[in-house]
């Protein structure tokens, strides 16, 4: 991986604050020669800047898409706005309450994170347009950074053919909740609600037999660094990821045929059926994505943390379908933008990382998550009611 270059971070995702008197990093050259605007202007606002180009990009699909809904522009800016503001304010005050939220390593946590949010909420957003709901991808991030550690240590794999069969196993998840749902007609939220489950299981399962229940270590360097360290010292892979999923998925939802027939098959499933859109394929790959982004995002937190570890990734389904709603997209399906996405997955981000700098009790944290999510689903409903009228 000679390509990637700048410093590793040491702790795993799930440690959200490292304080300077107690980071084991605190030596590093990252901290002495760390400059807040530096990295706020590499790692936030270029990637940033990049997003703002793929909304202008697919501005115009989206004002057709909107039209459509009877979602009116303003309604829109209005809400994005919102989201931004948000994130802004909060980032504020918890630099208020501590200022050590502002430090390198903490940034680049929800930054990282962030991506990772992002990229399982871009699977989200396709599978909520559709109607459809998936409840598995902290444990499908959980059982796929175990298989390919598996893979790479024990059933000595390599690191591309490892990454790319647990890629393809995500993608077997998704078409497995595509059969139930499309086939045997099982609610969306029953099926994955059980792959939540039964993936998590088995990742223990996994961990258990060979390790007697502990990480699954002594990943090489190679693979470490496609989750740890930086494209160009400023770009970290999963933003780069984050950025490259995001166009491809836009293109798709809003520049092609695809697209249309995902927002039909949400806004009305019987009108897309008699208008000849091809449903069950439209929802088998959506599901497909979904379990196959939760994947990569799976690899990507056990290159990180170095390990795979069966307890990573607990209830960052909430997280996840947390972002893509108070993004904008609608549970009832048929309404929702990317971006709006994005900025949901940063605001959730920001806000996990905060919730520990104000030593909000950790069992809060999902008391939390859970009044933002209701709190967004009421604004939802609120306003479908308002333009339905």
């Amino acid at each position: 991986m000679f390509f990637l270059e700048g410093s590793a971070p040491a702790l795993p995702p799930e440690i959200s604050v490292v304080r300077e008197h107690d980071s084991p990093v605190k030596t590093s050259k990252t901290l002495n020669n760390f400059s807040v605007k530096n990295f706020v202007i590499n790692h936030w606002l270029k990637p940033v800047a990049w997003l703002v180009f793929l909304n202008t990009l697919f501005r115009n699909a989206n004002w057709h898409q909107r039209r459509q809904t009877g979602v009116k522009r303003k309604q829109w800016f209005f809400q994005e706005a919102t989201l931004l503001i948000a994130i802004a304010v909060l980032v504020a005050v918890t630099a208020w309450r501590d200022i050590k939220f502002l430090n390198a390593y903490n940034l680049q946590v929800i930054t990282r994170e962030a991506a990772l949010f992002g990229i399982m909420g871009i699977g989200e957003t396709l599978v909520i347009l559709t109607g459809g709901i998936d409840l598995s991808p902290g444990s499908m991030v959980a059982l796929s950074g175990v298989v390919v550690a598996y893979l790479i240590v024990f059933a000595k794999f390599p690191i591309p053919l490892a990454i790319l069969a647990v890629i393809f196993m995500g993608a077997l998840v998704g078409v497995w909740h595509g059969f139930f749902v499309t086939k045997l007609r099982v609610p969306p939220f029953i099926i994955t609600l059980g792959t939540l489950s039964a993936a998590r299981g088995l990742a223990i399962v996994i961990c258990t037999t060979v390790t007697g229940g502990q990480p699954i270590v002594n990943l090489p360097d190679e693979f470490s660094a496609i989750g740890q360290k930086s494209l160009w010292g400023w770009l970290p892979v999963p933003v780069l990821l984050l950025l490259v999923f995001a166009t491809v998925a836009g293109i798709v939802l809003y520049r092609m045929r695809f697209g249309r027939y995902v927002f039909a098959v949400g806004g009305n499933l019987e009108a897309a059926r008699l208008a000849g859109v091809p449903i069950d394929f439209v929802r088998f790959a959506c599901y497909a994505v979904s379990s196959s982004l939760a994947a990569i995002a799976g690899i990507l937190t056990a290159a990180y943390v170095n390990s795979g570890d069966p307890n990573v990734g607990v209830a960052w389904e909430l997280y996840v379908i947390a972002a893509v709603v108070i993004g904008g997209t609608s549970l009832m399906g048929g309404q929702g933008t990317l971006w709006g996405t994005l900025l949901g997955a940063l605001f959730m981000s920001v806000l996990k990382n905060g919730l520990l700098f104000w030593n909000v009790p950790p069992p809060w944290h999902e008391v939390v998550i859970g009044a933002v999510v209701v709190s967004a689903v009421t604004l939802d409903t609120l306003r479908r009611r308002r333009y339905a009228g």
